[in-house]
C-alpha cells in the first residue's frame, strides 16, 4: 500500500498527509485502506484508523466517491466493514450542512449507519488574548486517584451524546474509568499539565486536561462537577488549559464539542476558539 498513497490520495481530503505517518507509528494498516477501482481510475476509497498497537479499527475516517459510482462505493463499504462496525466520522466545511451531494453519508445509510452527533472542530491561535486568573479558583495537579473520582461525578449530566450514550450501557465509575484508561492516559503528553480546580477552601470545582494527542496540542478534557455548574468557572477552566499548552510555544490548540452542547461551546467562543470545521459521527 505505501507505494500507491498518491493512488488512494487521488481524492482531496485533509487527512491524506497524516496517512504515510499513521502507517508508519501503526495507527493505520495497509489491510485497513481499501479502494475501488474501474481501469486505472479510483471511484471510491475508505479507510479505518485505531491507537497504535489496537488490534481492530477504532474508528472509520475517510470514505470518498466519484460522482455516478454510489452503487460501487456501497459494494466496498460491505466488502471492507469489520464487524463489529466502528463509528464513522468526517471532517467538513464549518458552514457544511446536509445535501444531495453528499454522496459518503448516503453510501453509509445503504450500508445501515445512522447519524449520530455533529461536532464542532474548535481552534485556538497563537496571538489570541489568553483572559488572566481571576483568582476565584486555584490550579494544581490532579492527586492519585482523584481524577476518576472528578469524573465520575462530570459525566452525570452531562450533554456530550457520545457520554451520554456510554451510561446506557455503563455506570458513571465505568464510564469515567473507561474514558481515563482508554484515552487520557494513552496521550504522549505529560500528566504534569493536567490541572485540577479548587475554590480557596479547597473543595474542587472541576478539571482540565490539557494534551497532545500525536497530531496537535488539545484541550483533551474539561468538566465542572454537577454542585459547581451555572457559576462561569468553565471559563476559569478553559483559560488555565489554554494557559498551560501556550507555554509550551504550541503552533495551534485544537479541541472539539458537540453542536447540541451550547453552554461548551458558547464558553469556546468566549475562549477565542474559531470553528475551523465540522465533525460528522455515524454510528452502526
Amino acid at each position: 500500500m505505501p507505494g500507491e498513497l498518491d493512488l488512494f490520495n487521488s481524492f482531496p481530503y485533509p487527512l491524506n498527509s497524516e496517512i504515510i505517518g499513521d502507517l508508519t507509528a501503526g495507527r493505520r494498516r495497509p489491510e485497513w485502506l481499501w479502494l475501488a477501482l474501474r481501469g486505472d481510475r479510483v471511484i471510491a476509497r475508505a479507510a479505518w484508523w485505531s491507537r497504535p498497537g489496537d488490534a481492530h479499527p477504532l474508528v472509520m475516517d475517510i470514505l470518498d466517491v466519484a460522482d455516478g459510482h454510489v452503487d460501487d462505493a456501497i459494494q466496498l463499504v460491505r466488502a471492507a466493514l469489520p464487524d463489529p462496525a466502528p463509528e464513522f466520522t468526517r471532517f467538513l466545511p464549518p458552514q457544511w450542512r446536509r445535501s444531495d451531494d453528499d454522496r459518503w453519508m448516503a453510501v453509509l445509510e445503504a450500508c445501515g449507519a445512522k447519524p449520530f452527533v455533529e461536532r464542532l472542530r474548535l481552534q485556538w491561535e497563537p496571538g489570541t488574548p489568553i483572559p488572566a486568573p481571576t483568582g476565584r479558583l486555584t490550579f494544581r495537579p490532579p492527586r492519585e486517584g482523584e481524577l476518576i473520582d472528578l469524573m465520575t461525578l462530570v459525566v452525570e449530566g452531562s450533554l456530550d451524546a457520545h457520554t451520554r450514550d456510554e451510561l446506557t450501557r455503563m455506570t458513571p465509575r465505568e464510564c469515567a474509568e473507561e474514558q481515563f484508561h482508554g484515552e487520557l492516559l494513552k496521550y504522549p503528553s505529560p500528566q504534569e499539565w493536567w490541572r485540577v480546580a479548587e475554590l480557596p477552601g479547597g473543595e474542587p470545582v472541576g478539571f482540565v486536561i490539557p494534551g497532545h494527542n500525536g497530531y496537535n496540542p488539545i484541550i483533551a478534557y474539561i468538566g465542572i462537577v454537577p454542585a459547581h455548574r451555572g457559576r462561569g468557572h468553565i471559563d476559569d477552566l478553559l483559560a488555565e488549559g489554554t494557559r498551560v499548552l501556550a507555554a509550551q510555544d504550541v503552533p495551534r490548540i485544537r479541541a472539539a464539542t458537540d453542536v447540541g452542547n451550547v453552554p461548551m461551546a458558547a464558553a469556546f467562543a468566549r475562549a477565542g476558539y474559531r470553528t475551523f470545521e465540522r465533525q460528522v459521527d455515524m454510528i452502526w
